[in-house]
């Protein structure tokens, strides 16, 4: 029996066997195929250059119309991304070919007010996932009704909305949207969609009754919605994974890092805090799940998964508040947990013990997560520059790299190239 793409695809996200992917051709979610910024590609470029006076390994350079943070996926010869156009206040999802950069289509997903947001936001922040049928994208759409701001400082009015997700197949045709629940916060919205099996999950970390979804991927019907604790906004896009022959959905959040069972929604264990607010998505190897977190104070953490119920005082192996680190998020590759402070400090601490083995300054300030394969991390910070590292308990630097663009998504990885988002571009990096 030959197996399609799409069927291998499910087959991977559904047994969590991250260690079998031989090459990762797809890109087709949030930090790649297994959700944690792994490509298990070993040709993949480690220097290019993009300046008015030369060009190293750039393959194409493509103009994206309005603007967004969210990060492209890559499916067989198909490349997806979202934007705002913020002059008409659409937000879109755009296909663009990936062996020439050319634009193939781009559908106004909805038009609707801007909704309050964080500088460091967009009105486009969410990834897109998809199945290799279908392309599943969110969205906050603005009621145009404010309300008064929770969990800040000084007291505010933002606006309210409902986070939408939409489906659409591969020629920009839709096949279902659905109105998951009601979403308000003073930093804006970000949910990426994660597949697992037959479903689509969101997070509905807000301000409010917030709460976690998981949808039908052919109808876009609630299969199951739970409350969240605490009530908190959080951006943190779970992960999914087997241990101890149970299916976990682990995320931080809400004031804490929580386990469910992704059939049902039912919490499984939990660790309360660290702290109030997260971003970054967590990490794991075969025997550990990692966070790095958060607001207002900072943490790196490593947690058994094994526990069940309130685990706060059993199941924490180690903890570090040194690396001030909230939005990227983590990477873990051989030993090694690697860890972009916001200040732009690439952190490495030894994964066993939490022992930091070395730090460095790569440049003003990261938001965006980290990628690696077996061999390199790569650490792209705001103002286009990326360095490359070996990993190792000493810090070695390989290859420092410019765009000359400045970039707030995280890149993609996927057959042999690296397809990085900046401000106004959509840049493939290949070995010429």
């Amino acid at each position: 029996m030959t197996l399609t793409f799409s069927r291998l695809f499910q087959l991977v996200v559904a047994l969590s066997v991250v260690p079998c992917i031989a090459r990762a051709e797809n890109w087709p979610m949030w930090r790649g195929p297994s959700g944690d910024g792994i490509s298990r590609e070993a040709e993949l470029p480690v220097t290019w250059n993009d300046s008015p006076e030369s060009s190293e390994n750039i393959l194409w350079k493509t103009p994206i119309p309005g603007r967004g943070y969210s990060s492209p996926i890559v499916w067989e010869y198909h490349l997806f991304l979202t934007t705002c156009l913020e002059e008409s206040q659409e937000r879109a999802l755009l296909s663009v070919d990936k062996k020439s950069g050319e634009i193939l289509w781009q559908k106004t997903v909805l038009t609707s007010p801007l909704e309050s947001r964080h500088k460091f936001n967009s009105y486009a922040s969410a990834t897109p996932a998809t199945d290799g049928e279908n392309v599943f994208v969110a969205f906050l759409k603005i009621t145009g009704e404010t309300v008064e701001a929770r969990n800040v400082g000084k007291p505010r009015e933002v606006t309210a909305g409902s986070v939408i997700v939409v489906a659409y197949d591969f020629q920009g045709e839709k096949v279902w949207e659905t109105s998951v629940g009601e979403f308000a916060s003073v930093h804006g919205f970000c949910s990426c969609p994660v597949i697992y099996k037959e479903t689509v999950i969101i997070n509905g970390d807000h301000d409010g009754e917030s709460y976690l979804a998981a949808l039908d991927r052919a109808s876009g019907e609630i299969r199951w919605k739970i409350p969240r604790p605490n009530q908190t906004r959080s951006y943190v896009t779970p992960i999914v994974r087997e241990f101890g022959g149970r299916e976990q959905l682990i995320m931080s959040g809400s004031h804490c890092v929580t386990s469910y069972d992704p059939a049902t929604g039912e919490e499984l264990w939990r660790v309360d805090g660290p702290t109030e607010q997260f971003v970054a998505s967590m990490v794991a190897d075969d025997r550990y799940v990692f966070l790095s977190a958060g607001f207002p104070t900072y943490h790196v953490m490593a947690v058994d998964p094994l526990g069940t119920g309130d685990v706060t005082d059993s199941h924490v192996l180690w903890h570090e508040t040194s690396a001030k680190c909230y939005v990227p998020s983590p990477i873990r590759v051989e030993d090694y947990l690697f860890v972009a402070d916001d200040h732009g400090i690439a952190n490495c601490f030894d994964a066993a013990s939490g022992e930091r083995l070395w730090r460095g300054r790569f440049g003003r300030h990261f938001s965006t997560s980290l990628t690696a394969t077996d061999e390199y991390v790569y650490f792209l910070d705001d103002d286009g520059k990326t360095t490359v590292v070996r990993p190792a308990d000493e810090l070695v630097v390989v290859a420092e790299n410019e765009l000359n663009e400045e970039c707030r998504a995280s890149p993609a990885l996927s057959d042999g190239r690296i397809y990085i988002r900046g401000l106004n571009h959509l840049f493939c990096i290949g070995n010429n």
